[in-house]
């Protein structure tokens, strides 16, 4: 979930005691809710499923046809109660071409040790893909473009033609890999699970992530100029994944100070916290360091407001601030940097240093 979508959920919590709302949140294991203990708020703990369970499961998959019994153990014992596991696992059995249908269920052709059934989930996942031979090349450029693509960016960047990109995607949707809502080219699709866009992602070289990433920040700024304007995080993301630090920090402080003019506290500092751990890899200058003034004030502004001058991280941010508007003898960036830092020291009971830091911002206005 981004920041911004999860304080949104914050406020909605907030307003259940006086509403009739009833709100559903699903999150793995390692995800800490930020509301806390509440009254009215009830967590239940998912386990595994039991084996009756995994194979009712199993069964759905296979629209109700049995599959031989030692088969059947074997999935369930091999996904472990895992929902997600058992369905990609029965559909990989399904799709190895060592079953023969019949009237109410499948037979297995030869014994169970020469059917290779992957041990793990990315592993069942990665032999759906392999199976499918150039539709997961599509799969890759899908997974790089992220969990949710349109159709008309996929044609732009995906080397195949048109027809054979609509034959290979729809073999996509048909393996329930992918979803897809409309017809092209106005389609958008969506992977049925992070997990299989992340096995489609992990199972190109890096090289290759790299090369895929630059050719769709390239296509994004040539040909989707709206999406560029509207987007810059975008673009930012791809540039900073294929290696291109220029264009990833230019495009980092882009979308910080958009998410700054809409009051998108928490996105700005994101957003101005990825172009910072760029800085270093360009070129040493005046025109990095006045980037870094730039991505420190906007980050620092946007603390300030949503946390206050309290805020334990304002204090670094002023101090570098100050001294690189020192090196570069900008008088301007110099004054909010001392103002910064005199409201954190004035919150945080340094009185003495608050004034002094004031009274050279005020200096250095009049000036």
């Amino acid at each position: 979930v981004d920041p911004s979508t999860l304080e949104l959920l914050g406020l909605l919590v907030d307003q259940v005691p006086t509403l009739p709302i009833l709100g559903l949140f699903s999150f793995r294991p390692e995800f800490q809710p930020p509301w806390g203990q509440r009254a009215y708020l009830t967590q239940i703990t998912l386990t595994r499923l039991g084996r009756a369970e995994a194979e009712s499961l199993v069964m759905k998959v296979t629209r109700g046809k049995r599959l031989p019994e030692d088969l059947l153990a074997e999935i369930v014992k091999t996904s472990d109660g895992v929902p997600l596991f058992a369905e990609e696992l029965t559909k990989a059995v399904l799709e190895s071409g060592k079953l023969r249908e019949q009237d109410d269920r499948y037979e297995l052709e030869g014994s169970l040790s020469g059917l290779e059934i992957p041990k793990t989930l990315n592993g069942s996942l990665l032999a759906r893909l392999d199976r499918l031979g150039s539709a997961k090349e599509v799969a890759q450029w899908g997974a790089v473009l992220g969990r949710e693509f349109p159709y008309t960016l996929l044609e732009a960047v995906c080397p195949l033609g048109e027809s054979l990109l609509l034959k290979e995607i729809a073999r996509l949707v048909q393996a329930e890999l992918l979803y897809q809502r409309g017809v092209p080219p106005r389609a958008r699709y969506t992977f049925k699970h992070a997990l299989v866009k992340d096995a489609a992602y992990d199972s190109l070289l890096k090289r290759d992530r790299r090369s895929y990433h630059g050719r769709i920040a390239a296509t994004l700024a040539s040909d989707f100029p709206r999406v560029a304007e509207k987007q810059p995080e975008l673009l930012a993301h791809h540039y900073t994944e294929a290696g291109l630090a220029e264009p990833a920090v230019e495009h980092w402080h882009l979308a910080a100070r958009q998410a700054l003019q809409q009051s998108n506290h928490i996105e700005v500092v994101n957003q101005a916290r990825q172009g910072l751990q760029l800085i270093s890899e360009l070129p040493e200058g005046a025109e990095r360091d006045r980037r870094e003034i730039e991505l420190q004030h906007m980050m620092g502004a946007a603390i300030a407001l949503h946390q206050g001058y309290a805020a334990p991280e304002l204090e670094s941010i002023y101090l570098r601030m100050m001294e690189l508007c020192l090196a570069l003898d900008d008088q301007e960036a110099l004054v909010d940097a001392y103002t910064g830092l005199a409201g954190t020291y004035l919150l945080r009971a340094r009185f003495e240093e608050s004034l002094d830091y004031g009274a050279k911002a005020r200096l250095l206005a009049v000036g």
